[in-house]
């Protein structure tokens, strides 16, 4: 049987990555693809897949289709909402706000409202064999210790409005899995390519290189009080990868998996390890990570410095994620997650070759 595949968040850098990776796993068994994009981003998505197409010589099984999972229906015409209804087998959901700092109104109408929309939608298709949904490890808020993939609802409390809209929206996609053939992605805090270094935005463990490129000339930098947490970054084609692998295979129907690193490294450590990566330094002293943070409310400095305040909550919870049934479910597909040190050259090389590139750093406000 030919698959048809719709796909929400493109030209987002994991939507664009997976059609690309989806292809080159399931080429013959692929009908067509669907790329569900905001009207305002139809040129720029345009754009995006002709060099995508002509880079990696990929035939004309793509159709951009304008929308909005913010609308009913997903803002389709009836006519293209009755043809996919009767031909998506395979949905795959990652269209979401992914800002640690967004405004609540504006992360639950995405996130939250987007959601139960595309829920709605996946519940019409005739033809569906899988529903992917792309939530985050990070769904389990506060809570410290062990988590696991089959834990969702613990009473958690949340650190930012990005966490707890994935949470309200899983919630949402676990009430219809006993109806729809689902499988939930939660990644760890996505970064660039294993090999190549390669990402769109300089944000999450990039705001430690925009603070060392803009301390780079203090002849010593001091370490961040605490850090004990774990730091759990994980790279983009890893989570492709395993994505498209999971998604796809029977073994993944019905489960949740953590994209997560099995062997994470603290916080601490990924400061130490970064800084001597990029400019060949070892931490001097320390400065209170409370103090940090309250010199990030000052408006300039966070700015200057390019760090969302935000970002050093991650310093302070305790969470370590298992990742027992991703690990047991990829044995034998050749995917695993490379160790944090292996990935570190490409990513810090990348970096510094697209450092002064504003497209890729995100707006600090």
């Amino acid at each position: 049987m030919k698959h048809t595949y719709f796909i929400t968040g493109y030209p987002g850098f994991l939507a664009s990555n997976l059609i690309r990776q989806l292809y080159e796993d399931y080429n013959a068994r692929i009908e067509h693809m669907y790329l569900l994009v905001l009207p305002a981003l139809k040129e720029k998505a345009e754009q995006e897949l002709h060099l995508l197409r002509m880079q990696h010589q990929l035939p004309p099984i793509f159709t951009i289709l304008p929308g909005d999972i913010t609308k009913p229906n997903l803002s389709l015409d009836e006519l293209t909402y009755e043809r996919l209804k009767k031909s998506v087998t395979h949905v795959f959901h990652l269209a979401a706000i992914y800002d640690l700092a967004v405004p609540e109104d504006i992360a639950y109408q995405v996130n939250v409202i987007g959601t139960k929309n595309v829920n709605d939608w996946v519940q019409s298709l005739k033809r569906l064999i899988r529903y992917i949904y792309f939530s985050t490890a990070y769904v389990s808020g506060t809570r410290e210790g062990k988590i696991y993939e089959h834990e969702l609802n613990e009473g958690q409390s949340f650190r930012n409005h990005y966490e707890q809209t994935k949470f309200e929206a899983e919630l949402l996609v676990d009430q219809i899995k006993t109806s729809v053939p689902t499988t939930i992605i939660r990644p760890g805090i996505v970064i660039g390519h294993s090999q190549t270094g390669e990402t769109i935005k300089f944000d999450g463990l990039y705001f430690f290189l925009n603070l060392f490129e803009r301390l780079s000339f203090l002849p010593a930098i001091p370490a961040l009080s605490g850090g004990e947490a774990e730091g759990n970054f994980v790279p983009s084609d890893y989570v492709i990868r395993a994505t498209s692998y999971l998604s796809i295979d029977s073994i993944g129907e019905g489960k949740t998996y953590h994209l997560t690193d099995p062997n994470p490294y603290k916080m601490r450590e990924l400061y130490e390890i970064l800084l001597y990566a990029y400019l060949g330094k070892t931490p001097k002293g320390k400065i209170p990570l409370p103090l940090v943070k309250a010199s990030l409310k000052i408006n300039p400095l966070r700015r200057g410095l390019r760090v969302e305040t935000e970002a050093l909550d991650y310093f302070s919870i305790r969470s370590s994620y298992d990742a027992a049934q991703a690990t047991k479910d990829l044995e034998g597909s050749g995917i695993a997650c490379p160790d944090f040190k292996e990935t570190v050259e490409p990513i810090v090389s990348y970096y510094k070759k697209y450092k002064h590139d504003v497209t890729k750093h995100i707006t600090i406000l």
